[in-house]
């Protein structure tokens, strides 16, 4: 976002002040330019957003809720907070919203301290299999003060289920555990959820669903992933992946005596002073989610990844489940070469000008550090108004690089900055927003 005037002012500000500081904004904001963003939990905030964060809104505590504050002063900050709570309500259908947690994974402690108390049973899928640290990592506080359980993917190989939920094994493990809360949506699944599913298996165990839905939660508000509601009890997510909003939270439900339950974790429960910075941002970006151009930017995506798996494909690499029904893939780089790793890939990619994260694949034999995949997504280039012709390309120069690491005769240093101008070109020709 170097060409962006506001972002310019900072800038120069900030050289007279800190100009440190300033060189490593300067040095992101070209890096961010010239690069291909393939995180699937990543995107490009409009230019709105992105300085709506940078206000005076960040001077304010604002301890409590709208009408009910800790602190005098409030007035404004009541009217951004409702206008995002209202904004998020219409783009989800629901009826109440909570639109103060810091991050995704404390809207989940929230609702999870709202729903259970410590030492109840919930049942998740394993992070290894696509599930999240707060779902039930032992380290993470949903696995030291709650009681997890997990449930498989189709292992079979040669299953036409083959790496997707396996609805009667959740069954079969929330009927045997009982659990207190049936949690579904995850962090890296290519395929769509069958909420419906999930929420006749909750109520046959007499268990809460809640439903994680931070990654699909703007291909649910364009439209094109399935909603969970009125399925889920509760729903969580972060505003900062496909809804392309600030860094942040935010927890959904139907019911008042639930909804009231999350207030009183979020607030006092789990935290103090909300963002009003950020808040005012998420509701910017709802805003924008709430335009008609968002719908087309939510299918573009789903485009450009159904694209970008088949060109990989085509290249001689197996995405999991045989392909992906939402916004990101995993692609298992073991059918290119045994000896190719996660970590080398993200290593030589990144050296390319080509962004992405080493990822597990399920059932994967190396540890977290190294891993057998990595996983790609397509938020972030649609964001820029690249579209299916260019995920040809993109896949080609993937191949390119990583074939050129795997040949280990010294040429990956030439290939990845020829790549690394091509990718260059490319994004020259789609600036980010501003």
């Amino acid at each position: 976002m170097a060409h962006d005037p506001i972002t310019q002012s900072v800038l120069a500000l900030l050289r007279e002040k800190d100009p440190q500081v300033a060189e490593h904004i300067a040095q992101e904001a070209r890096r961010q330019a010239t690069t291909i963003e393939l995180i699937a939990s990543e995107n490009h905030v409009s230019a709105a957003v992105m300085h709506t964060m940078g206000t005076c809104l960040t001077n304010k505590y604002a301890e409590g809720y709208p009408g009910a504050r800790y602190y005098g002063g409030c007035v404004h900050h009541d009217a951004i907070e409702s206008l995002a709570i209202e904004r998020a309500k219409q783009m989800f259908g629901c009826r109440f919203a909570n639109v103060q947690p810091h991050s995704g994974a404390q809207a989940n402690q929230a609702a999870m301290m709202a729903m259970m108390e410590p030492g109840d049973a919930f049942c998740s899928l394993v992070l290894k299999d696509g599930g999240h640290l707060s779902h039930g990592m032992k380290i993470n506080f949903s696995g030291r003060f709650f009681r997890p359980f997990h449930y498989p993917l189709h292992y079979a190989k040669d299953h036409p289920e083959h790496e997707r939920i396996d609805y009667d094994a959740v069954r079969r493990v929330c009927m045997e555990v009982r659990p207190r809360m049936l949690l579904c949506g995850y962090s890296a699944y290519p395929r769509v959820i069958d909420f419906a599913r999930f929420r006749q298996i909750a109520d046959e165990c007499g268990a809460i669903l809640m439903a994680d839905v931070a990654h699909i939660a703007g291909l649910i508000v364009a439209g094109v992933h399935p909603s969970p509601f009125p399925h889920a009890h509760v729903v969580t997510t972060t505003t900062h992946k496909t809804l392309r909003g600030p860094r942040g939270g935010l927890i959904l439900c139907n019911d008042e005596e639930i909804a009231k339950k999350i207030d009183k974790a979020v607030f006092p429960g789990a935290q103090g002073g909300p963002l009003m910075h950020v808040i005012a941002a998420k509701a910017v970006a709802f805003g924008e989610c709430l335009s008609p151009g968002f719908k087309a930017y939510g299918k573009q995506v789903l485009k450009n990844a159904s694209a970008l798996a088949s060109a990989l494909a085509s290249c001689g690499y197996r995405c999991t489940t045989g392909g992906t029904d939402n916004h990101l893939m995993l692609v298992d780089l073991r059918t290119r070469s045994e000896h190719l790793s996660g970590a080398d890939a993200e290593k030589w990619l990144e050296s390319a000008g080509i962004v992405c994260n080493k990822n597990g694949i399920p059932d994967d034999p190396r540890p977290p550090r190294v891993t057998s995949g990595v996983r790609l997504g397509t938020p972030a280039v649609t964001t820029r108004g690249l579209r299916e012709e260019h995920m040809g390309m993109i896949a080609a120069w993937i191949d390119r690089v990583l074939s050129a690491g795997l040949a280990n005769d010294g040429s990956i240093g030439d290939v990845a900055a020829a790549v690394r101008r091509e990718v260059s070109a490319l994004c020259e020709q789609f600036p980010l927003p501003a």
